[in-house]
């Protein structure tokens, strides 16, 4: 098995919005802001080369939205996912599967694309896409909360092209052993049944924390984004994660820091830390 880091495409959110009731004086220690409370993130993607598959993990936001919707997120930064993985050595035909956390656009939109007469398509022709079954359902009749996040067009057409498929969870395990060679985690505080990848790539575990960890600067627990729909819960599920990833030597990748890639942890008395700060090429 071979890692790979694949940038999404950068962006901004605000501050604020992104650490919740945490005061930005704390916050923007780690996550500078802006003139405008804008902070620098990232649409870190991972893929996963795994004999004759190869699992790419989320998408980034994709470009095939108006420039009205994109001047809202600032994008800065040259990368894009097709660039990021003809980087890599790969073109989008020969992804065998796509691994959605979740389906706010931030980390779906890649996954389906626009022609050239307007129509949209998915972008990994070859590939299955999976997700989960309540969080289809949660996301396809979205709650007034969330539903500027989850837009019909990059969900739709997964589900009319034939290409989805659903991981069922394990009702009683932490974990829920999957066909795509790695665990994971469904979480409910952010969204309806995100799901966290757990990889385990020969004596190195890493667990992609999408947005139940989407920074270094939210390893803190009370760091909770004002976008999670249920942030106590958030909160509780953080904990637990934090504290099985410590204890079983599991690096964290981050989705959206685009500073940081990877961290191990180390226990302190105010709780789970960082502890070093790497890339994968210096794990692996």
């Amino acid at each position: 098995m071979k890692l790979h880091s694949i940038e999404g495409g950068k962006f901004k959110l605000d501050g604020g919005a992104m650490f919740g009731v945490v005061p930005k004086s704390i916050w923007q220690r780690t996550n500078p802001a802006d003139s405008n409370n804008m902070i620098e993130m990232s649409a870190r993607c991972l893929l996963i080369e795994d004999g004759e598959r190869l699992i790419l993990i989320d998408t980034g936001m994709g470009n095939k939205q108006s420039e009205k919707f994109f001047g809202y997120y600032y994008r800065w930064g040259e990368e894009t996912l097709s660039s990021s993985l003809n980087a890599a050595g790969f073109h989008p035909d020969d992804i065998t599967d796509v691994f959605l956390t979740h389906l706010h656009f931030d980390h779906c939109g890649g996954a389906v694309s626009k022609t050239k007469d307007g129509s949209l398509e998915t972008t990994f022709k070859n590939a299955t896409y999976w997700s989960n079954k309540a969080h289809w359902g949660w996301a396809t009749n979205p709650n007034k909360r969330e539903v500027a996040s989850f837009l019909k067009e990059n969900i739709l057409p997964i589900e009319e092209s034939g290409q989805l498929k659903y991981v069922e969870k394990n009702s009683s395990d932490y974990l829920t052993k999957t066909d795509l060679g790695f665990d994971v985690l469904f979480v409910d505080g952010h969204t309806e049944k995100q799901m966290v990848p757990i990889i385990t790539c020969g004596d190195r575990k890493i667990a992609y924390a999408a947005d139940l960890v989407p920074t270094h600067g939210h390893v803190p627990l009370p760091y909770i984004m004002g976008y999670d729909v249920r942030p106590l819960l958030s909160l509780n599920e953080k904990e637990r994660f934090l504290d099985h990833c410590y204890e079983n030597n599991i690096f964290l990748i981050f989705e959206h820091d685009p500073n940081v890639e990877l961290a191990s942890l180390l226990k302190t008395e105010k709780g789970v830390r960082i502890d070093k700060k790497l890339n994968l090429s210096e794990l692996f």
